[in-house]
Formats: structure tokens, C-alpha cells, sequence
């Protein structure tokens, strides 16, 4: 009589366990996944061609290598700071170049009437200093969507094309503004290359 009450309780946590189990699986398969930083696949630039193909192509070269340097991370992760009292980040330096891509190409080159994509008079360095409250991944998407935009712009301009400062009035040419962004992009993913060790040791080009 024990030994059938045993067997019949052992059945029984089983059973309890299967479901326990079968729930735990069900939760974990209706539960979105961490949503990472996308990977991409970084193309070296010319080692020989004209000057637009190797401008365009130094140019798009940071431009993948900051999105390498952010690729893996969650949300959390490319929030993290470089050292007291930098603000600097990973997301930070997303945030800010995607502002760049659309001033630079959008607002100076293209005179499109854009405002700001972050920062204001109040909050001049908001592309840094609000990650904590922002969304990666719709920061992510805004700055590939600025990349693609300014891509399309220079399509079909002579590299000689003039245009105004809209703030200062002085002209400059594309071919200054293309190696003004390879400056830009160069200084900021140094940034991001220390950045990234801190945050998980990763390091390369």
C-alpha cells in the first residue's frame, strides 16, 4: 500500500513537472529576443582609383567601421560612458553622426529646411548626454537612414559643386565636405575603438 501511494505521488511530480517544464518553454518561445547592434560587412577602400571612387569609398569605410565597432552589443552595452566626465558612448556617437550625415548633406549641401534630429539651443549636446533615455534601435535605423539619404544626394554632383555655409556664409565645395566626414568619422571611431575594449575587451580596426 506504501510502496502504490509512492509510485502514485512520484507520477503525480512528474506530471507537475512536465507542465512546469512545458511553461517554461512556451514563455521562453513567446518572449521577443534581446534586440544586438546589426553586423556588417565592413568593404576596404580602393587602394588605386580616381578620386571621387576613393573619397566615397574612405568615406564609407568609417562609416561601416563605427557600425562595426557597436555590432553585438544590446542596448545597455552601447549606452556605457568612456571614463568620468566624458559622456562619450557608442550610441552617443551613433546619435551625433547621424545628426552630422543630415547637416552636412541634407541641411548645407541639399539646403533641405530639416530640424534637428537631437540637440537644441537648451540641450546642445543632446546626442550625447540623453542615451540613457533613448531607443537603440530607432537611433540605429535613423542614422542608416541619414547614411542612405546623403548617399543619394552626392549622386550626380560634381565634386567642384559650391555651396553656402548656412550659418557662417562662406563657401565650400564637395570635395571639402567629403574629406571633412572622412576627418569627422576618423577622430569618432577612434573613440569608438576605445570605447568598445572597455565594454567588453573587443578590440581590431
Amino acid at each position: 500500500m506504501i510502496n502504490k501511494e509512492l509510485s502514485e505521488s512520484r507520477d503525480e511530480a512528474q506530471r507537475s513537472a512536465a507542465v512546469s517544464d512545458n511553461g517554461r518553454g512556451a514563455a521562453a518561445a513567446s518572449a521577443p529576443a534581446t534586440w544586438t547592434a546589426p553586423m556588417v560587412d565592413r568593404a576596404e577602400p580602393p587602394l588605386v582609383a580616381d578620386e571621387r571612387t576613393s573619397l566615397e569609398g574612405w568615406l564609407d569605410y568609417y562609416r561601416q567601421t563605427l557600425l562595426v565597432k557597436c555590432a553585438g552589443l544590446t542596448p545597455e552595452q552601447l549606452r556605457i560612458r568612456s571614463v568620468p566626465p566624458s559622456e562619450l558612448s557608442l550610441l552617443g556617437l551613433v546619435r551625433h553622426l547621424a545628426e552630422v550625415e543630415r547637416w552636412w548633406f541634407r541641411r548645407c549641401l541639399a539646403g533641405e529646411d530639416l530640424p534637428n534630429l537631437y540637440w537644441s539651443s537648451d540641450n546642445p549636446d543632446a546626442d550625447f548626454t540623453d542615451v540613457d533615455t533613448a531607443d537603440a534601435p530607432t537611433d540605429f535605423a535613423t542614422y542608416q537612414a541619414e547614411v542612405a539619404l546623403a548617399r543619394e544626394i552626392v549622386k550626380g554632383r560634381s565634386l567642384d559643386e559650391k555651396f553656402r555655409h548656412p550659418r557662417q556664409g562662406h563657401q565650400m565645395d564637395l570635395r571639402w565636405l567629403f574629406l571633412h566626414m572622412i576627418e569627422e568619422y576618423a577622430r569618432h571611431c577612434g573613440h569608438a575603438d576605445l570605447i568598445r575594449e572597455r565594454i567588453d575587451g573587443v578590440t581590431g580596426e
